[in-house]
C-alpha cells in the first residue's frame, strides 16, 4: 500500500494532479489577495491548495517561501502551494467566539508554545534567518488536535548574513500587531516578530482582539497594563475560563507577553527564551494539577474509610 502521509509527499505536483486532488477546483475554502484556496485530498489526507497569481510578485515570494510545507505546483503559469488542511480553522476564530467550543487554558498555552517554536525555528533554525512580518492570530492555524501551525508567509523577509541583525524595508504588517519601533525606523529584526507574538499571547490570555471593537478601540497592551496597575490580574483572563485558572500561572503568561511587547526592541526576549519559559510554566502547572488530584483522591479515600469504620449498631 502506498504511503500517502504528509511526511512523504513534499514534492512537485503537475497541474493535472492538482486538478485531480481538488476535483477540478470544486470546493473553495478561502480567498486572499494573492490567490484562491481549494479543498482537496491526497489519499486519506485532507489538503488545502492555494493557487497563486503568476503576476503577483508577493505571491511568487510566498510560493518560494512556503512551497516545502507539503507540496507545490510550478507549471507554465500555474503556481500552487499544497498545505495540510486545518480542520479547526484559525486561532482568532476560537478566541473571538466564532466557534461553538472555547479553548481551555491548557489548550491556549500549548498553542502559544507551538507558535513560539515555529518562530524560534524561523529566527534561529533557518540559515539565513526568516522574519515572518505578519504575526497575528488569523495566521496561526489549528489542526484536528488543536496543534498550532504558522501560516501566510507572503510578507516574510530573509535577513542575509551580510546584513547583520536587521534589514531596512518598507513597513508592512497588520495594525494592532505592528512593532512600533519597526514602524518608526523601517528597521526589521526578529524582535519585530517577538512584539507581534506578544500581542497574540495577550489575545490568547484575554480573549480580546488586538484593537478593541468598542467605541474607544483601546489597544490590548493598554487594556492589560491598566488592569495590572489596578492589581487585579485575574480579570485579565478570558471570562469564559477565568474560574478554572490559577492566578499564579496567569501572572507568568502575562509577564512573558508584556516582555515581548516592550517598546524598545532590546528589552524583548528572543523566541527561545519565550519557548522555554512557556514550557516551564505549563510543566509546573500540570505537575501542580496532578498533585492536587492525588491530594483530593487521598481525602476522598480517608472519608470513605471513616464512613466504613464508623460507630457500629449495638
Amino acid at each position: 500500500m502506498k504511503d500517502t502521509s504528509l511526511e512523504n509527499i513534499k514534492r512537485r505536483f503537475t497541474y493535472s494532479e492538482i486538478q485531480r486532488i481538488t476535483k477540478n477546483f470544486e470546493k473553495i475554502v478561502g480567498k486572499g489577495g494573492f490567490g484562491t484556496v481549494y479543498h482537496g485530498n491526497i489519499g486519506d489526507t485532507q489538503v488545502a491548495v492555494k493557487m497563486l497569481s503568476a503576476t503577483s510578485v508577493q505571491g511568487y515570494q510566498e510560493f518560494q517561501t512556503e512551497a516545502t510545507l507539503v507540496g507545490y505546483c510550478n507549471e507554465d503559469n500555474h503556481l500552487g502551494i499544497i498545505y495540510e488542511y486545518m480542520v479547526n480553522g484559525d486561532l482568532e476564530g476560537h478566541l473571538a467566539g466564532k466557534k461553538l467550543d472555547f479553548l481551555s487554558w491548557e489548550q491556549r498555552i500549548r498553542i502559544a508554545i507551538d507558535a513560539a517554536e515555529g518562530f524560534e525555528y524561523l529566527h534561529h533554525g533557518c540559515k539565513p534567518p526568516i522574519i515572518h512580518r505578519d504575526v497575528k492570530s488569523t495566521n496561526i492555524l489549528l489542526t484536528e488536535n488543536f496543534q498550532g501551525k504558522l501560516a501566510d508567509f507572503g510578507l516574510s523577509r530573509v535577513i542575509p548574513f551580510e546584513a547583520g541583525s536587521h534589514i531596512t524595508t518598507v513597513v508592512a504588517g497588520t495594525p494592532g500587531y505592528l512593532d512600533p519601533e519597526y514602524y518608526r525606523s523601517n528597521r526589521l529584526t526578529e524582535k519585530s516578530d517577538v512584539y507581534s507574538f506578544g500581542i497574540v499571547l495577550l489575545e490568547i490570555i484575554t480573549g480580546r482582539p488586538a484593537i478593541g471593537i468598542d467605541d474607544e478601540r483601546e489597544h490590548i497592551v493598554q487594556w492589560v497594563r491598566s488592569r495590572i496597575e489596578e492589581g487585579n490580574i485575574k480579570v485579565v483572563v478570558d471570562s469564559r475560563i477565568r474560574e478554572n485558572v490559577d492566578v499564579n500561572f496567569v501572572w507568568k503568561a502575562v509577564e512573558i507577553a508584556m516582555l515581548c511587547v516592550s517598546i524598545a526592541s532590546d528589552n524583548r526576549p528572543p523566541m527561545n527564551f519565550v519557548v522555554n519559559h512557556l514550557k516551564e510554566s505549563l510543566s509546573t502547572e500540570l505537575a501542580w494539577d496532578e498533585t492536587r488530584k492525588k491530594e483530593l483522591i487521598g481525602v476522598m479515600s480517608l472519608n470513605l474509610d471513616s464512613d466504613v469504620s464508623g460507630p457500629q449498631p449495638r
